[in-house]
């Protein structure tokens, strides 16, 4: 019998490696705000998929890198992916048994949390934060996008048989 072990570790890497992609990829400057957090979505479902494979170190590096490709400064990107790997990891079990638009209203929740995370460290090292709500227009995308994103991770995740 093979070792899945390795093999499911190289899926949930490419799925993260997707997601570094879209989060980096040019768009028009009337559309920046609508980026979803292709990231953290990632990051949030591998977390509440296999909260023994996916957590606080993922989420950790993700950040680290996501900081280096965006050319953000570093740290911020990943306390804020921190702090919703905790959360996911407190609420996985939870956030499990709800459909897909009430695991929606959550990944709303913990992108919020996450861009006034990243809005908080923004406005402490002295860069322009919003002034309005307007940050969280990636959080609305983000939770629209959700029930894609859920399927089509759950395809993969299931078609590779990561466990």
């Amino acid at each position: 019998m093979e070792d899945r072990g390795a093999h499911a570790y190289w899926v949930i890497l490419a799925c993260f490696f997707g997601a570094l992609v879209l989060a980096i990829a040019p768009l028009p400057r009337s559309l920046l705000l609508l980026r979803p957090e292709w990231v953290a979505l990632v990051m949030i479902y591998w977390s509440m998929a296999l909260p023994h494979r996916v957590g606080l170190v993922t989420a950790l590096c993700l950040g680290v890198l996501l900081d280096v490709l965006e050319g953000a400064v570093l740290g911020q990107n990943a306390a804020s992916l921190v702090v919703v790997s905790v959360l996911v990891l407190l609420l996985y079990q939870r956030v499990r048994v709800y459909n897909l638009w009430q695991q929606s209203a959550v990944v709303f929740v913990l992108v919020s949390i996450s861009q006034m995370v990243s809005q908080w460290l923004q406005k402490l090292e002295g860069l322009h934060a919003s002034q309005s709500l307007i940050f969280l227009l990636p959080a609305v995308a983000s939770a629209l996008i959700w029930p894609l994103i859920f399927h089509v991770l759950r395809r993969v995740r299931r078609s590779f048989r990561v466990t």
